[in-house]
Formats: C-alpha cells, structure tokens, sequence
C-alpha cells in the first residue's frame, strides 16, 4: 500500500464525507457565493473530508470550468481531503477512458487528494467488463494519487461489482476503499462491505442513504455519503455513536435518518437531489435562490421533516 493511500484510510476510517451539492440557480449557473459559504459551512462540521464531483453534486454534467470552481473553492476552505468523482462528462465525445483520465488529471492539477472512478456507461454491457474496469483503475491510479472505488447502483447509472472485481480492485496499492452504493440491495451491500473487510485493510466505504445504519453493522468503516450534503450533523452523529458503542443513541440516529431518507431518496430516485437542496434550505446550509438542480426529474411533492 502506498503512504499516501495509508495516510486517506487513517483519516477517513470512522468518520463522515458528505457527497457534496453544487449551488445552483434555476438557469444552472453555478453560484458562487452560495457555493464559497456552503462550502465553509460543511467543511466546518466535524467531517473527515469531503467528496465533488460526485453524483449528489452533478459532477458529470457540470462545466469543466464550474467543476474546478467546485473543487477549488472546498479546497480553499478546508485542508481535509478532498475526494473528486472522475468520470465521463454528459456530452464528452472522448473514449470511457481518455475522458475519465481527463477528469482525474484535472483534479489532480487542482489538488484533489484522491479520486473516486464513476463506473462507466459505456461498459455496462460489454463481456469483458470486469477486465475493462480493472484497467481503467490501475489507469487512474498511475497519477498517483489514493483512488477509491464505486460501486454503484443502476438507477444512478452503475451496476454490480461482483465479488472477483471487487477482489481484484483491493489489489490496487493505491486504492484507499471502495464505496458501497446499491440503494436497495441489501444482500449485495452487506456481502460487499464484509468482503472488504474479510480480505483487505482497506475501507469500507458506505454509501448506503436508504441503509445507513444498517450498513455500518455491516461492516461499513466510514461512510461517503449524499445525505449528509444537508443533514451533516445527524449523518456525523450517526457515526460517531456507533464507533463508540452507544447503541441507544445510534439506534435513535439511524430511525431519525432512515425516516428522513424515505422522504428522499424514492421515486424517482434522480429527484432526491433537489430534496436534498430542500432540506439544505431548511437547515440554513444554501439560501432558496442557489437550490435548484437542473438535471433531475421534479420530486412528487414538497419535502416534510
């Protein structure tokens, strides 16, 4: 394991890393200023470090400009590490690959401390998929920086990692984890977080919004999370409780969050985006005006908390 990659796994291990919003007016014009308070706002919540680019943030239909105003305004406002999604962008005429390098150097050059590999469409169907995957890893992985994987689920455009791929990928001396978000698939979820667990030192990474809780008995070490883009604080609590053995206090965390998760992420799932700029109103995080996401189906109904 790289030093780098062993130095991102002590300081992610057991904490929180919001999969964060970009700020947005109804145009889809980055705001910057609602962009530069959220970000002070987040970063200053007790996280361990914090994710762009990510699917929460629309990383992959954003500008190249406004995703390195993105990543460069969370990295002026915080030194814990920032983890930038590389993938292909909505629009990119680039091969899978070339376009995510492009993606990941570009966050490389703006400081990124590690990169997350967005599962490519382009390889959904492909019977080498699991070969391509693999190389397109060790590819990004030759910037140098810590990697962590994706596994993600098909409503948000991913699909399984079976257990041999996620093997293979743990043989990567750069990857630090490999995030874990299925959604609804339980079995899947808890085989794949204990697995890593089983066979490896690196994280465990939850992505779990629908199975939070339950994820981390799973075996969940830290979680990368869109839920926590607005309700940070419960979402670090949640953690925090487990990982010191209060179960009461966890247990009543887990119900407060499995409850607000119902409310957000359900169909359509891509509308859970512009539920979590709601409740990111409501908890004082981004003013009315920059919580608009442009690229998701209208949610059924207002936000209740």
């Amino acid at each position: 394991m790289h030093a780098a990659t062993k130095a991102l796994i002590d300081k992610l291990r057991h904490g929180l890393v919001p999969a964060a919003l970009t700020p947005m007016d109804s145009h889809g014009q980055v705001d910057v200023h609602a962009l530069e308070e959220y970000a002070i706002a987040l970063t200053g919540a007790g996280i361990a470090g914090v994710a762009v680019w990510a699917h929460t943030g629309r990383g992959l239909y954003l500008t190249e400009a406004d995703r390195l105003r993105v990543l460069d305004t969370f990295r002026q406002a915080s030194k814990r590490p920032v983890i930038a999604g590389a993938g292909v962008p909505v629009g990119a005429t680039d091969s899978y690959e070339l376009a995510t390098l492009r993606m990941a150097e570009r966050a490389a050059a703006h400081g990124a401390d590690a990169l997350m590999v967005y599962p490519p469409a382009a390889l959904r169907d492909v019977p080498q998929r699991e070969a391509d995957l693999l190389k397109l890893h060790c590819r990004v992985a030759e910037l140098g920086l810590p990697i962590i994987g994706f596994y993600l689920h098909d409503a948000a455009g991913g699909y399984e990692y079976p257990q041999s791929l996620v093997d293979e990928l743990l043989t990567i001396p750069e990857l630090a984890g490999i995030k874990v978000a299925t959604l609804d698939r339980a079995i899947g979820s808890q085989d794949t977080l204990q697995r890593i667990r089983a066979v490896s030192d690196r994280l465990a990474i939850t992505g779990e919004d629908r199975m939070f809780g339950p994820s981390l008995m799973w075996g969940g070490d830290c979680a990368l999370v869109g839920i926590a883009a607005a309700r940070v604080e419960l979402s670090r609590a949640l953690l925090e409780y487990w990982f010191a053995g209060d179960y009461p206090a966890f247990h009543a965390a887990s119900t407060r969050l499995d409850e607000f998760a119902a409310r957000t992420f359900r169909a359509p799932i891509e509308g859970y985006v512009q539920l979590m700029f709601d409740a990111a109103v409501q908890d004082g995080l981004i003013p009315e005006q920059a919580a608009h996401d442009p690229y998701g189906p209208l949610p059924v109904g207002a936000l209740s908390l």
